[in-house]
């Protein structure tokens, strides 16, 4: 295992780590609070080295496309301004973290952290090149914001152990990790005090 060396071409996104994904909240992901202690060593981590952290919301209308009461799979969640969408009080988030709103039109739907939220610039801008991933959920929006930042040319660091599935299907969880890998993500994990690529991971999978 080696570490991960970071620099100024680094940032860090923190993918819809919102109530209503919490325990208790409408649309829960299975043991989704594991993920927070270690997404706040991440912070420190970041924030230590003055590199920027990023968070993804979604912030729905009330009659979202995605509900089931407009035909879709999912019950009501993260509806802008309601307690359900807010980030977990828990999750330490800098007061400079740039939020990033996704799915805030009825009509349209968006897993990833880069659908429609000009995110892909906005990290050009700042010069980074390198993104490391977590937060909820491994199937559904952290699987959509990896591969669309691969696409849009970005190194993606993935941190399995600051992700959760909804695992809708058993084993869904797994299927998109090994997408993700199969896909250029490199798995790294936190082991004293930095990162370290995991290259275990993709030989279990």
């Amino acid at each position: 295992m080696s570490a991960i060396v970071l620099g100024q071409a680094d940032a860090l996104l923190i993918v819809d780590l919102q109530l209503d994904f919490l325990p208790g909240g409408s649309l829960a992901v299975p043991l989704g609070d594991r993920v927070i202690a270690p997404i706040n060593q991440l912070i420190d981590l970041y924030r230590v080295r003055g590199l920027p952290v990023y968070a993804s919301r979604d912030w729905h209308p009330h009659d979202h496309c995605s509900f089931a009461a407009q035909g879709g799979p999912w019950p009501p969640h993260c509806v802008a301004g309601s307690d359900g969408a807010r980030f977990s009080g828990a999750l330490h988030l800098p007061e400079d973290a740039v939020v990033v709103s996704k799915a805030d039109r009825a009509d349209t739907d968006a897993y990833s952290a880069f659908s429609g939220t000009g995110l892909g610039d906005a990290l050009r801008r700042r010069g980074v090149s390198r993104l490391a991933v977590c937060g909820l959920a491994t199937d559904y929006c952290v699987l959509n914001t990896v591969l669309d930042g691969i696409e849009e040319g970005f190194e993606v660091l993935l941190v399995p152990e600051a992700v959760r599935a909804v695992d809708v299907r058993a084993g869904d969880g797994d299927h998109a990790v090994a997408r993700m890998l199969g896909r250029g993500a490199v798995p790294v994990r936190l082991s004293g005090g930095q990162l370290v690529a995991d290259v275990s991971l993709g030989a279990q999978l």
